[in-house]
């Protein structure tokens, strides 16, 4: 991709390891403007060859979160649009960790392990298979309301979400919490599965071509995710069935909102053509995600 020579280059000489209220901005972009954000990896290079070892989560150290970004004119109560262009990757390998006392099967892990895989022809070698390259960034959040999160947790201000629909074509949709939204990101991944299973998709650096946009007034209570043809609603909770209830509640409040449906109806038209869909299971808290065809939900806002 080709940006424009007059282009907003963020990089990694700051980043952050917690959301809260009080974040300051190193950075100051405006609505429109294209930016060129480039993150490390999760663990800041820390892993090499597959003789480092990641043998602990350091809760208050990993997933180095570029930003904070202030945004001129975001202000609590607007949402604050995060449109993706592209994601690029600017080294040929990255890096699959199991890690003791973290993922899913974590009971049956006996030692941490690190696998280095190629990255060359537009996708991953695994072990002679070919995975074509789909990168998403794991963690992205914005200022707390209230409250202090670590970089590994998700909640409704974003962080770790590590929802695979986060990549190129896509528009994260964000509460503002504190003026000028202060969002960072980082944590990505060359390709992952839904649920994230061992801990870790592919890790990499990666370079994000993208801009801001702000709607006023025009608040959610969590993030949203826009594709092409969807709207997929995310949900960060201690289980599962949690933020399976709040997704759905919250795809439930905007059709009523959008369609000026009455709350039964919503709840009906959900089960008929809403999907859940499991983001991540690894992490302190759950996250999943409520999809929806834009043929049935074409806007989050009040149509005419």
């Amino acid at each position: 991709m080709t940006l424009p020579e007059e282009h907003t280059v963020i990089t990694a000489d700051h980043v952050i390891y917690h959301f809260h209220p009080d974040l300051e901005a190193k950075w100051h972009v405006a609505p429109h403007e294209q930016v060129e954000i480039r993150c490390p990896d999760g663990v800041h290079g820390q892993i090499r060859t597959e003789q480092d070892r990641y043998v602990a989560v350091d809760y208050d150290h990993i997933n180095d979160a570029v930003g904070p970004i202030h945004v001129a004119g975001a202000e609590p109560g607007d949402r604050l649009i995060f449109d993706i262009h592209d994601i690029q990757i600017p080294q040929d390998w990255g890096y699959v960790l199991v890690i003791p006392n973290f993922g899913l099967l974590q009971a049956k892990v006996q030692e941490a392990r690190t696998k280095i895989v190629p990255i060359k022809d537009g996708c991953v070698h695994f072990d002679g298979m070919r995975i074509p390259l789909d990168p998403c960034i794991g963690t992205i959040g914005v200022a707390t309301h209230e409250g202090r999160y670590n970089t590994v947790i998700p909640f409704d201000h974003g962080g770790n979400m590590d929802t695979t629909a986060i990549r190129a074509g896509a528009r994260v949709h964000f509460p503002v919490n504190q003026p000028g939204g202060l969002i960072a990101m980082g944590d990505a991944k060359a390709v992952m599965g839904d649920g994230e299973v061992c801990g870790t998709g592919v890790g990499v650096p990666i370079n994000i071509f993208a801009h801001f946009e702000v709607v006023k007034g025009g608040r959610l209570s969590r993030p949203v995710i826009e594709t092409a043809g969807e709207w997929q609603f995310i949900a960060s909770a201690e289980t599962l069935e949690q933020a399976c209830i709040l997704a759905n509640e919250d795809l439930i409040g905007a059709l009523m909102r959008s369609k000026g449906l009455p709350w039964a109806d919503a709840y009906m038209l959900t089960s008929l053509v809403g999907q859940l869909r499991i983001s991540q299971v690894v992490d302190p808290l759950m996250t999943v995600r409520m999809a929806i065809s834009k043929d049935y939900l074409p806007t989050l806002d009040k149509m005419a």
